[in-house]
Formats: structure tokens, sequence, C-alpha cells
């Protein structure tokens, strides 16, 4: 399996990584056959982690390749890492403005973007597809890179990271059934729409597989064009739902073991 996966092209491993990736969210989602509710402490929680992870990969997946790699192109490895950085964060601005979405637990009137009729169950698969759109292209410019030939990009980093990504969207598949099927909508539909909001990801990786090898001196902003849109997700939507049911304590411990464990992941293992 192993020789298999190493013998694809650099977008076949994308893409394998981020089918795996949108799996574990519909794992998470899976849980409604179990579960009619979750616990608002046991979600928060979850929700904190995903935060963490996202904030961990951020930086030692995504910014610091980035500088390294802006540094051994001869440009000052700030300038590729900020101009990115700020581009994804407002890339993702942009789509939160004409995307219409709703917050998990929020009610319908104060769903985000422009006015629609949709459905909730269509805004809240939305919300998440928001998130998920970085995390694809993370995980897809992460195995560009390696095809590139970065040194600083290493086969066990892509794939630390891929296992980071996919950790974390297991709570989140889990927060969109779960709701769903508690205000009356069946298992079995509950658990398609909460598997539905992951698969951007593959979309997204292979997407930014192909871009970085055809057009490697953006890699360096590829990067952190990623990272950044990772950021305005974690501040502008998960840590804020993670926070608003009073149990900032159980989301920050979360968000802390999150970080480490990505941190370990990444470190470790790239």
């Amino acid at each position: 399996m192993n020789a298999y996966f190493n013998s694809l092209p650099h977008y076949g491993q994308a893409l394998v990584a981020t089918l795996f990736t949108w799996g574990v969210t519909a794992l998470g989602a899976a849980m409604v056959f179990f579960f009619k509710s979750i616990n608002r402490k046991v979600l928060d929680g979850m929700l904190g982690f995903a935060g963490g992870v996202m904030m961990a990969a951020s930086f030692w997946s995504l910014l610091a390749p980035s500088i390294e790699l802006a540094e051994g192109m001869g440009v000052p490895g700030w300038l590729p890492a900020v101009v990115g950085f700020l581009a994804g964060g407002l890339f993702l601005k942009l789509v939160d403005k004409v995307l219409p979405h709703l917050h998990i637990e929020a009610p319908i009137e104060s769903a985000e973007g422009p006015k629609t009729t949709w459905k909730r169950s269509i805004l809240l698969v939305l919300a998440i597809t928001l998130h998920n759109i970085p995390e694809g292209l993370a995980v897809g410019v992460a195995f560009g890179a390696l095809a590139a030939g970065i040194p600083s990009a290493t086969m066990a980093g892509a794939l630390a990271l891929a296992l980071g990504i996919g950790l974390q969207n297991f709570p989140e598949g889990a927060a969109v059934s779960i709701p769903l099927r508690r205000e009356g909508m069946s298992r079995l539909k509950s658990f398609w729409y909460g598997q539905a909001s992951g698969v951007v990801e593959p979309i997204a990786g292979v997407i930014g597989a192909l871009l970085v090898v055809a057009m490697r001196p953006i890699l360096p902003y590829a990067l952190a064009f990623a990272a950044g849109a990772m950021i305005y997700v974690v501040v502008e939507e998960v840590i804020p739902e993670s926070q608003g049911s009073g149990n900032s304590d159980i989301s920050t411990l979360g968000a802390l073991g999150g970080f480490a464990l990505m941190m370990f992941l990444d470190v470790a293992l790239g």
C-alpha cells in the first residue's frame, strides 16, 4: 500500500490524502447513528481541539516552510508570508460575504451572507464547507511542494498535515449531523448532510497540488495563503462557536491539546 501511494503522481497523493480527511468528516457525521444529541461541553471541547489543530498546522506546516522556501529563493522571508497570509484571510472574508451560511447552534435568523430562503440544513453544510476549503488547499499545497522538490518538504510532513486535518474534521462532521437530527431530520439524511460538508476538500486539494507545481514561484505565497485562510476560520468561527456557551475553560483546554498534538505530529514526523 505504501509503495502504491508513493508511486502516485503528486496530485493523486493529494487526492488520496484529502479523501481520507473527507472520510473522517463522514466518520464524525456517522455519530448521528448512535446519538441524537451531543453534550454542549463535549462539542465545545471538540471545536476547541479543531481550532488548536488548525492554528498549529498554519504555522508548523505552512508559514514556517513558506518563510524558509522564500529565503532559499532569494526573496525576503517575510514578504510571501505576509502577503499570502493576508490574501488568504481576505479571500475567506469575501467568500463569507457572498456565500449564505449559518453557524452551528445559531438561529436561522442569524444566517450570514446574502439573504436566502435556503433551508437550515443547507446553510449549516455551507458553513462547515467554508472551513474545509483552506484545509483541503493546505494538504494539496503540501504534496505539491513535495513534488516541486522543495528541500523542507517531506512525505512524512505532508502525511502528518493530512492526519492532523483529518482528526479535527471528526468534530466538524458531528457538529453538523447531530444538531440536524435533534431538529427532527432522519438519521440517514442528517449523516448525508454532515459528510457532504467535506466534499470540497478533495477538490481543493487537487487544485492546490496542481497549481503549485505548475507555478513553482508562487509556492511560498500559496503556503501562506492557506495559513491565512485557516486562521481566519479559527478566529472568525471556530473559537467563537466553542466559547459561546460558557464553556471557555473546556474549549481552551481542547485548543491547547489540539495545538500540541499537531505540533508533535509535524515536528516528530515531518
